[in-house]
């Protein structure tokens, strides 16, 4: 009769977890040069709001970083000048850059996913012309456009400043790029044996699975035509109809003969900033740095 032996067995203890190799620490020197990029880029805005809280009287004869009490006043000075003008201004800035923005997008996803998902005669010559409007600035653009728009009599309205923003070469490009990486051909495919057409693909497929892009491209867009000054100074001559870039810029040539008009462009400028801080902070969930989120997983 034969004993079989058997052998302790050694108890299991958790394997420690694997280290990451290559990941190196922050090196003091780039935190210090992201925290002066940040004073860099804040202090104006950390000035702007202690200047509007100043008196006309105190804007050139205090320390320019001691706060004041006098906002709300210089709020209800800005609201009374010429009934409300300013106000009407603000309004001119989100109607330019909302609708602006929102159809130079839809302009802007269609053009660029024609331009990375179908093949057409002339497709490398009307990107490379794309590219080369990229690099042209808006300024030189701007006379040419206002001869063209004085032509047909709408110089001096709304459409003035719409019509022009709503066609952005980067915006074209950025989408082209985006569509190029974010929709999947297979995706495409799918949606025609399906059925869909066209149109129903562009809408129920390929603009979701573009959601990030074009947030982006939209608060580009968004963001020029609210800073823009060059096309609504040449394009209008009711400043009923001026954008606040124009407007304030009025209020500042009127400081040279009434220095009381200084602390009202100054807190003018810090209202105008704050639609778009609501705005990166609303949109920014939007963004996603996978550009396949969207996609069919596998």
């Amino acid at each position: 009769m034969s004993v079989s032996t058997a052998r302790p067995v050694a108890p299991v203890t958790a394997a420690p977890p694997p280290t990451v190799r290559g990941k190196r620490r922050s090196s003091p020197l780039a935190t210090v040069l992201l925290l002066l990029g940040a004073v860099y880029a804040l202090f104006p805005v950390v000035w702007v709001l202690i200047a509007a809280s100043k008196s006309s009287g105190e804007l050139f004869s205090t320390f320019t970083l001691a706060p004041s009490t006098h906002l709300l006043d210089n709020i209800g000075d800005l609201s009374a000048y010429r009934d409300g003008l300013y106000w009407r201004w603000m309004a001119n800035t989100a109607l330019y850059a909302g609708v602006g923005g929102a159809a130079s997008t839809v302009v802007s996803a269609m053009a660029g996913f024609a331009l990375a998902k179908y093949d057409f005669p002339g497709k490398r010559f009307v990107f490379n012309v794309i590219l080369a409007g990229v690099l042209v600035p808006g300024v030189i653009l701007a006379i040419p456009q206002y001869l063209l728009l004085a032509k047909v009599g709408l110089t001096n309205t709304y459409w003035s400043v719409l019509l022009p923003s709503m066609i952005t070469p980067y915006g074209i490009y950025l989408c082209r790029i985006f569509a190029a990486a974010a929709v999947p051909t297979e995706v495409l495919e799918a949606a025609r044996i399906d059925g869909a057409g066209d149109w129903r693909t562009l809408a129920r497929v390929v603009l979701p699975m573009m959601r990030a892009g074009l947030v982006t491209v939209f608060l580009f867009q968004f963001v020029a035509i609210w800073n823009n000054f060059m096309l609504p100074y040449i394009m209008l001559g009711d400043d009923h109809l001026y954008p606040l870039t124009v407007g304030l810029n009025g209020l500042l040539n009127q400081g040279a003969s009434q220095p009381a008009m200084y602390i009202t462009v100054v807190t003018g400028a810090l209202i105008s900033i704050i639609p778009l801080v609501a705005l990166f902070l609303g949109l920014q969930r939007y963004w996603r740095v996978d550009l396949g989120a969207g996609a069919v997983k596998a």
